[in-house]
């Protein structure tokens, strides 16, 4: 497994003679209601980006921790940063490994809001007119979970903390799981921004956790494993169109 935070620096030039391949696990600290870490999102990407690099070679960067969050910003626990502090850093992160030699780089966010997706994929359209021979994507890890995993989820509209989220995290890290909050869904009204967003939101669950469970976790996290690497294979045979 070439996870760049345990290795030594002749362990990282001797995987480069396999792989010029990198997947940076970007997350958050966020409230992810009464019974989840706040390092949620972050977990998920990491765990997807360890198993798919048991199953291939391809490097996993540090993870980082902090992500732009807009719609949790008032509760408890949320650090948010901002749009332009996240697109500074994914720029300065992946010019750096590019100096290191890797060519292939996958912005896996296990954080999904709008405004981050957003940015990083802002950021990776900047990198692909710095560098001609870069490769890059920029994707959700509950992307992948959602459509992959869209029979095993019973709760329409799953999102936050709720369902799919909560069987995430009862199968890689149970001792993390405090309970279970009630099932909820905000009241944001449509288009209209609001200062206090926990009044819209007082749980910070958007979808039932109550449906949630260690097997259907493990079910969840195999075909996001499996979808990434079949995604990962794509990206390093991709030809841009002239």
């Amino acid at each position: 497994m070439l996870y760049m935070p345990e290795m030594t620096m002749d362990e990282f030039s001797a995987g480069l003679q396999k792989t010029r391949s990198v997947l940076i696990p970007f997350g958050s600290t966020e409230e992810h209601g009464s019974h989840l870490p706040l390092d949620t999102d972050t977990l998920h990407a990491i765990e997807v980006g360890k198993k798919l690099s048991h199953k291939r070679d391809i490097f996993i960067a540090a993870p980082v921790h902090y992500g732009v969050c807009r719609s949790s910003s008032e509760h408890p626990g949320t650090v948010s940063i901002r749009s332009e502090t996240l697109k500074a850093l994914c720029i300065d992160i992946v010019s750096s490994l590019y100096q290191k030699g890797l060519r292939n780089f996958v912005l896996l966010s296990g954080h999904a809001g709008g405004t981050h997706m957003a940015t990083l994929t802002d950021a990776g359209e900047f990198l692909l007119n710095q560098f001609a021979d870069l490769r890059i994507a920029v994707l959700t890890e509950y992307m992948l979970a959602a459509r992959e995993g869209r029979h095993l989820i019973e709760t329409e509209g799953d999102s936050h903390a709720g369902e799919i989220e909560t069987s995430r995290i009862l199968h890689s890290h149970p001792h993390l799981v405090k309970g279970r909050a009630a099932r909820e869904f905000p009241d944001f009204p449509v288009g209209i921004l609001v200062r206090n967003k926990q009044k819209y939101w007082p749980g910070g669950v958007w979808g039932d956790p109550g449906k949630a469970s260690a097997e259907k976790g493990a079910a969840l996290e195999e075909l996001v494993v499996n979808a990434l690497a079949r995604m990962v294979d794509q990206l390093e045979q991709f030809v841009e169109r002239t």
